[in-house]
């Protein structure tokens, strides 16, 4: 359950922040948060995280349905981790949040809603949101997470346990 609460805040942060954005903002306006090294931007974006596969709506569409439905599956798998096995869910948890903000807008608007946008010196990282932020960070973790399994020990993965218990129990 604590799973899908860590999905909701996601989504519910980056509805949040997109919804400030499209009211108090116009499109390409720009607010300094820090300098010009940070700046609040209103953009839209019709593609991925970062611009990538731009006018792919039914793609991403298509695509996040079955990520989502992968992501829920697993999640009721090993809903009840423990341990150094929580990272995995916690790290599929934020992407499932980002997967669906992001989702929500396409669904809506055709488009996603970016704003947070840096410069380093001349070069400007790609616009990006809340939802994207959080996909980055949930896949790091769960590069993090296959590194951290390949050095423990042969232990039985939660998901593994579940189907275990399930099958002494038949």
């Amino acid at each position: 359950m604590i799973y899908y609460v860590i999905a909701l805040v996601a989504f519910l942060i980056d509805q949040g922040t997109k919804y400030l954005v499209v009211t108090r903002m116009e499109i390409s306006e720009k607010i300094p948060v820090i300098g010009n090294f940070f700046l609040l931007t209103s953009h839209r974006n019709k593609g991925a995280a970062f611009g990538i596969l731009q006018e792919q709506r039914w793609f991403f569409i298509i695509v996040t349905l079955i990520v989502v439905a992968g992501i829920v599956w697993y999640l009721q798998r090993v809903k009840n981790a423990k341990g150094s096995a929580r990272m995995l869910p916690i790290a599929l948890s934020l992407v499932l949040g980002g997967a669906l903000g992001n989702f929500l807008d396409r669904v809506r608007m055709g488009e996603v809603v970016d704003f947070f946008l840096f410069n380093f010196g001349s070069y400007s990282f790609p616009i990006f949101n809340v939802a994207d932020a959080c996909i980055v960070v949930g896949v790091a973790l769960i590069i993090l997470d296959t590194i951290f399994d390949a050095k423990r020990p042969n232990e039985p993965h939660p998901a593994d346990k579940l189907e275990q218990r399930t099958e002494e129990q038949q």
